[in-house]
């Protein structure tokens, strides 16, 4: 059995629960979908995802939420492993407009970590070469657009990042794909392991706790 996770806010545990308030509740915190437990913009990632999925599928999202306790980082890499994983997943999917935004996003998180790890200029990891790749008339416009300005760290994770997940969540949940709830899911999941390689988690979920939680929200049927 799952726990029921509902779409948007709620005051307390039997109004509904969203992914990242059943995360503050089993990491023992104080009920909130902006727990002190997971970085700011994995859990941006985790209440994107889970408005934008289905009623049918977000019951599917439970197993991941004591994934993301104990997530964060000072590390200014997890923002970029963030948008890398969330712009490189959507942008193959998304429209020509949203593309644009991801290819964008790509190339300034690329910036970044050209800095962060004292890489060559221009240097692209294989996920954003090949994501790129896919969406050439993007990428071309990004590359032009991206030409003399000057990424930053701080506007990078203020501006870019957050806009680049919105984005991704957005493009994908929007996409003429077979399945855009199994991509979300994924999504998902892969920025979540993502992250965990740079940090060793350092909360986790109480049995006990998860068991109360799902008692407060009810349940459904794996």
């Amino acid at each position: 059995m799952l726990p029921v996770l509902s779409k948007g806010k709620h005051r307390n545990a039997r109004k509904g629960a969203c992914f990242m308030e059943f995360a503050s509740y089993l990491a023992g915190e104080r009920w909130s979908d902006h727990p002190s437990c997971t970085h700011p913009l994995l859990a941006a990632v985790a209440r994107l995802v889970n408005d934008a999925i289905s009623d049918e599928r977000r019951p599917q999202l439970a197993p991941l939420v004591p994934m993301v306790i104990g997530v964060d980082s000072d590390d200014p890499r997890m923002d970029v492993v963030i948008t890398l994983r969330v712009a490189a997943t959507a942008v193959p999917v998304a429209s020509a407009e949203r593309q644009r935004v991801l290819a964008v996003a790509i190339l300034s998180a690329e910036r970044i970590l050209d800095d962060l790890d004292h890489r060559p200029a221009g240097t692209l990891t294989d996920r954003s070469r090949e994501a790129l790749d896919q969406v050439p008339v993007a990428a071309q416009w990004a590359r032009d657009f991206a030409e003399g300005e000057q990424t930053t760290l701080k506007g990078f994770q203020r501006y870019a990042a957050p806009t680049a997940v919105r984005c991704a969540v957005e493009g994908i949940a929007n996409a003429c794909v077979p399945d855009p709830d199994a991509l979300l899911h994924q999504l998902l999941e892969l920025t979540i392991a993502d992250c965990s390689d740079l940090v060793e988690p350092r909360g986790h979920a109480d049995p006990a706790r998860w068991a109360d939680a799902c008692r407060l929200t009810g349940t459904v049927s794996a």
